[in-house]
């Protein structure tokens, strides 16, 4: 019995109008941001070929690294961790322009 009045009276109360609903101004689309970036997995930037060979021109032979499949799934931010004396702020300062530049 509790129950069926608990459903009557939720089922009485009024809908939000529609001047409650979300007027916040809409943001400007992602699309200004790069569209690679340090935080993309190593397997998405190969994946696109204008990506794949701006990342290849500044890190030679990672894409075809005999480990690759061990790190593919990881971003350079991650993959500095491991490999700090290559990938120095130097060398992903420039991939991070060179990727930035992908449309």
């Amino acid at each position: 019995m509790k129950t069926l009045l608990l459903a009557v009276a939720v089922s009485a109360l009024p809908l939000a109008p529609a001047s409650f609903a979300q007027t916040a101004p809409a943001t400007a689309p992602a699309a200004a941001a790069a569209k690679f970036n340090l935080d993309t997995p190593i397997q998405d930037i190969v994946a696109d070929p204008a990506a794949k060979a701006a990342f290849d021109t500044a890190l030679p032979g990672v894409s075809t690294h005999e480990s690759y499949e061990m790190f593919k799934t990881m971003s350079l931010n991650q993959l500095k961790t491991y490999a700090a004396d290559k990938l120095t702020p130097e060398v992903l300062a420039k991939v991070e322009k060179d990727l930035a530049a992908v449309k």
